[in-house]
Formats: structure tokens, C-alpha cells, sequence
């Protein structure tokens, strides 16, 4: 009895050695193991979204000058009104250019009575003409006659004489009646022209009175309103701007004017789709699509083209983008800080992963390293190249393993990437944490880490 109860004894002695030293060996398994934070792979409708950031602008606007010296008579609209095509925005003093316009307009009255007395002059010398050559013909025929009779000696050579000097001289009367319509004529001529150089002249001073009157180019706000009624102004000569009486800005058509970034500049086409924001209007959402992209990069601390731009230092760059809104409402104004998202690409059910997920790995089996230096003159290996890829979770025996599998990528979304080869759908792949994924190395033993997260995985 008691030999049964020593092996019974000693049986279980080995039962608990054994389960011990399994214990001691899973618990070693699992003090080695790293914890990992994972995520599935899974199939989702991607958008890349490209941000810009700027102001809304309007797509039309204009600075409405002086034309003319003087002083500032009235504005009619003040900053910030809507005004109308045609309608009357500033007035400038015009008694200089209305007193022209009256002397001119006089002129011209007395150019048209002019006018009237050379063309009365000149139906006056037609009627003369009219009637010496009436009284010629009557002369040529008395002529005529007597020249018959004093052939016959039929009358006196006195008498002969006197019939032949009034024939000349009625054909010289003729002569210098038709040289008095020529004349009147050319009087008709001369007055006319000078009527047509002052109606040249008085349209000329007409103008002038004119530009005393700013009107609106077309249906748009005051944007801005630089001068004040009694101020005067003075029109641009030649390279020297002129005073702007104010600003008018077309809000019909409305862009937002955003900076992108020269990193993200390649993906954004005229055509694309955007939302739009406003700071002043918040919750709001305006649609639009891209109208315009920059060729000429900006600087980002000056706004400078880099091609005018006589700095020699490296920086940041942008590039201009043009938003056109879709339906723009009453509520903007020009100068409103703005944020344009652009979708530079959508694909449908696609495979994809967390951004955070992607690692870089070397041949060597390095993580998140550069490939060490060598010697060019010791060797002339090639140096490896970092392969892009993600951590996959793989049961091996008892043990679950991070395994290294090299991807290949396609758009990118806000926070997730598309994959187009490497993992498939229900993959389950190591997103985290961040200090784990720089030091991870492939076929690392790892475990789930279901504690509550404790930091924020950096991408």
C-alpha cells in the first residue's frame, strides 16, 4: 500500500515538473514577444485628397480710376454695397469741362449759320451766272447781226462797234459770275469743315464730361474705397499710376485662390472636383472644380515666382490653384480665408491598408534604416535598397510571428493606402505602436496588444 502511494506520489511530482516547466517555457515565449497593435486588411471606396489653403477671389474685378484732375463731388456707393451695370458710382468736379462743352456747342451754332449765309451766297451767284448767260445769248445774237449788216454796209462802223464790245463784255460778265460760285462754293466748302472739326471738338469735350462720372462696369460689390469726398484726384500718366476711386469686384463667378503644396502639385488637373471651406462660414460646404493650376512656383515666405525671385537659398515651394465655385452665395466676400480639398483620384472596393502600416525594410533584415555605408575602394558591391512593404501576422507552431511581405501601392486616401499586390482582404497586419514598428524586425515573435491604446500611431 505504501509502494503505491510513493509512485502515485512520485507521479504526480513529474506531472507538475512537466507543467511547470511548459509553463516556464510559454512564459518565456511570451516575455520575448513584443506587443503589437493589428488591424485587418480590407477592401474600401478611396478618394486622394490634396489640401490647399488661400482666400476667395473674385474672378472678375477692377479699380475704378481717375480720369480726370480734380476734386472728389460725391461717391454714390460705399464699401461694401452692390451696385449695378451703368449705375452711377463717383462724380468728380466738370465745370471746367462743362464750360468747353457750352462754348463748343456755340461754336457750332454760329458754324451753321455760316453754313446757311455761303450756301445763300452761293445759289446767289448761280442765279447770276443764270442770268448773264441769259443776257449773252442776246448779245451774241445782236452781235451776230450787226456783224451781217456792216458787211452789207447797211449800218455805221460805230454802230458795229458797240455791239461787239457788249458781247465781250457780257462774256466777261458771265466769267466772273461763274468764278463767284466757285468761290461761293469753296466758302460752302471751308464752313463745313469747320463744322465738322467742332463737332470733332465738342465730341472731344463731351468726353472729358464724361469722365468727370465713373459708372459701373457690371453688376458687382465695392470691394474697397480708398479716396473721400473732397479729395483730389489725378488720372495715371505713362508709367505713374492714377488715384483709384474704388474697387468693384464681380461676385457672379467666385474662385477660391489656394496654395498647394509642390509635393502634392503633380496630381491636381484642371477638372477635378473640390470642396471648398470658409473660416467665416462655418459648417458650410461649397462645391467647385479646379479651373486653373500654377506652372511657375511660389516661394512660401514671399509668394514670389521663383523664375523674378533673385534669391539664392532653398525653400519651401507652392504652386497656385484656381477653384471655380459652383453655386456661390451672397455670404462670400473677397478676401475670406479658405481650405480647397481636392480629389485628385477615387477608385471603388479596393484592397487597403492603414498609412501608419507601411514600413521600409532593407535585404539585411534592418527596419527603418538607411543601408550602412561602405568604402568605395574596399568594394564594389551594390548597396542595397530599402523595400517598401507591411508586418503580417503569421502562427508558426505556438508562436505568431511578424512576417515582413513587400507591397505594392496605389492612390492615398486621408489616413489609408490602396494595395494593389502582397496582402489580400482579412490579412491581419501590425499598425502599431510606432516605437515598436521603427524597431521591428521580420519574423519577430509578437502578440496582440488588447490593452486600451496609449499613444496615437504616427504615420
Amino acid at each position: 500500500m505504501k509502494m503505491n502511494k510513493r509512485i502515485i506520489l512520485t507521479v504526480v511530482l513529474i506531472l507538475v515538473g512537466c507543467v511547470g516547466l511548459v509553463a516556464l517555457t510559454v512564459y518565456r515565449s511570451d516575455a520575448d514577444a513584443q506587443k503589437v497593435l493589428t488591424a485587418k486588411v480590407m477592401r474600401e471606396d478611396l478618394s486622394s485628397i490634396v489640401s490647399g489653403t488661400g482666400q476667395i477671389t473674385p474672378k472678375t474685378y477692377v479699380n475704378v480710376g481717375a480720369l480726370v484732375m480734380g476734386r472728389v463731388t460725391h461717391l454714390y456707393a460705399k464699401e461694401g454695397a452692390r451696385v449695378t451695370k451703368g449705375e452711377i458710382v463717383a462724380t468728380i468736379e466738370s465745370i471746367p469741362q462743362s464750360s468747353s462743352v457750352d462754348a463748343q456747342k456755340a461754336t457750332i451754332s454760329s458754324s451753321q449759320k455760316d453754313i446757311a449765309a455761303d450756301v445763300a451766297a452761293e445759289k446767289a451767284a448761280q442765279a447770276n451766272i443764270e442770268h448773264a448767260a441769259a443776257d449773252l445769248e442776246q448779245k451774241k445774237f445782236d452781235y451776230q447781226r450787226a456783224q451781217q449788216l456792216y458787211k452789207d454796209q447797211l449800218i455805221a462802223k460805230q454802230d458795229f462797234d458797240s455791239k461787239k464790245a457788249a458781247y465781250d463784255t457780257d462774256v466777261a460778265t458771265l466769267a466772273q459770275d461763274q468764278a463767284s460760285l466757285v468761290q461761293a462754293q469753296a466758302q460752302t466748302a471751308s464752313a463745313r469743315a469747320k463744322l465738322t472739326s467742332n463737332i470733332a471738338t465738342l465730341q472731344g469735350d463731351t468726353d472729358a464730361l464724361d469722365r468727370t462720372v465713373s459708372v459701373a462696369p457690371f453688376d458687382g460689390i465695392v470691394t474697397n474705397e480708398p479716396v473721400r469726398e473732397g479729395e483730389t484726384v489725378v488720372p495715371g500718366i505713362q508709367n505713374t499710376e492714377g488715384s483709384t476711386l474704388m474697387t468693384l469686384a464681380d461676385m457672379s463667378i467666385v474662385t477660391a485662390e489656394v496654395k498647394v503644396d509642390e509635393t502634392d502639385i503633380t496630381g491636381v488637373q484642371v477638372g477635378q472636383s473640390a470642396d471648398v471651406t470658409v473660416d467665416a462660414l462655418p459648417g458650410k460646404i461649397f462645391k467647385g472644380h479646379v479651373t486653373e493650376v500654377g506652372d511657375q512656383a511660389l516661394l512660401r515666405s514671399t509668394g514670389v515666382s521663383t523664375s523674378t525671385s533673385t534669391s539664392g537659398t532653398e525653400e519651401a515651394k507652392d504652386f497656385k490653384v484656381v477653384v471655380t465655385l459652383d453655386d456661390p452665395t451672397s455670404e462670400l466676400r473677397p478676401g475670406l480665408s479658405a481650405t480647397a480639398k481636392i480629389t485628385t483620384a477615387h477608385k471603388d472596393n479596393v484592397i487597403a491598408l492603414p498609412l501608419q502600416a507601411l514600413v521600409m525594410e532593407v535585404p539585411d533584415g534592418g527596419k527603418n534604416k538607411a543601408v550602412h555605408k561602405v568604402d568605395a575602394s574596399m568594394t564594389d558591391a551594390p548597396k542595397p535598397q530599402p523595400v517598401q512593404g507591411v508586418f503580417v501576422l503569421r502562427k508558426q507552431g505556438r508562436k505568431l510571428r511578424a512576417v515582413f511581405v513587400p507591397v505594392q501601392t496605389g492612390i492615398t486616401g486621408a489616413s489609408d493606402i490602396e494595395v494593389t499586390s502582397g496582402v489580400q482582404p482579412g490579412d491581419e497586419i501590425v499598425i502599431g505602436p510606432y516605437r515598436v514598428l521603427r524597431t521591428l524586425k521580420a519574423n519577430s515573435v509578437v502578440k496582440r496588444d488588447t490593452s486600451p491604446p496609449t499613444e496615437t500611431p504616427a504615420s
